[in-house]
């Protein structure tokens, strides 16, 4: 069994716990390993690679991905989300042709510092465990390329928007940098990934379906994820 699969990712789970959901219901053996980490809080498209589908790993890394996302303005949390430590809060003074305005200004190649909270590695080290021990280490910044925005609703202190990214862009990142910008802080709310470059949230496939009907099911051959990736 050779191939891939896009699957839904549910919210409340890592993006491992989907693997070691397969391994242990699906009764899989052979090499297996997931394209582009979704924190617990996210949900949406995870491509799980399967058999010597998983030498595609870095081929389908590299594909943009899209994202909707809702911002939660006046507030900035150690994990940049809504889930993380409270460390401020502060008083909304802006209106939404100029959040609008700030959010679009990301559009384009930027500089970026990703979440001291990561699975980024220092050293051999990811950054969240590093940070649990309470050895705080900011990552270095990085450039990453932010393809397009498009604002879906504003409805202050929530604006929800779609983002069109590069590898290694992190949401929870341009979140806090647009609070900063915006000047009262704010965090990620929610996080759906919609594609990884042509696998749509449309087309994914939920753990139960899987369950219900097996692998194979739903497997996309070596050939075929190639030629979907070539259009």
């Amino acid at each position: 069994m050779d191939g891939i699969i896009n699957i839904y990712k549910p919210k409340g789970i890592t993006s491992y716990d989907v693997i070691r959901f397969i391994k242990k219901n699906c009764y899989f053996k052979k090499k297996i390993g997931h394209c582009g980490t979704l924190d617990p809080l996210a949900e949406g498209v995870l491509i799980v690679c399967f058999g010597k589908g998983t030498k595609l790993s870095n081929l389908l890394i590299n594909q943009e991905k899209e994202y909707i996302t809702k911002l939660l303005l006046g507030i900035e949390t150690d994990t940049l989300d809504i889930e993380g430590k409270i460390l401020n809060r502060s008083k909304i003074n802006i209106g939404k042709d100029e959040i609008e305005k700030i959010i679009k200004s990301f559009e384009g190649e930027i500089e970026q510092i990703p979440p001291v909270v990561s699975a980024l590695k220092y050293k051999g080290m990811p950054y969240y465990k590093l940070y649990r021990k309470g050895i705080i280490v900011s990552p270095p910044p990085r450039k990453v390329l932010i393809k397009k925005i498009e604002i879906l609703d504003i409805n202050i202190p929530y604006v929800e928007f779609k983002v069109v990214c590069s590898r290694g862009t992190y949401i929870r990142a341009l979140c806090r940098d647009i609070g900063k910008m915006v000047g009262c802080g704010a965090v990620q709310d929610e996080l759906k990934r919609t594609r990884i470059g042509p696998f749509k949230i449309e087309e994914s496939i939920k753990l139960e379906e899987i369950l219900e009907k097996g692998l194979n099911k739903f497997l996309i051959p070596i050939d075929q994820v190639l030629n979907y990736i070539k259009r």
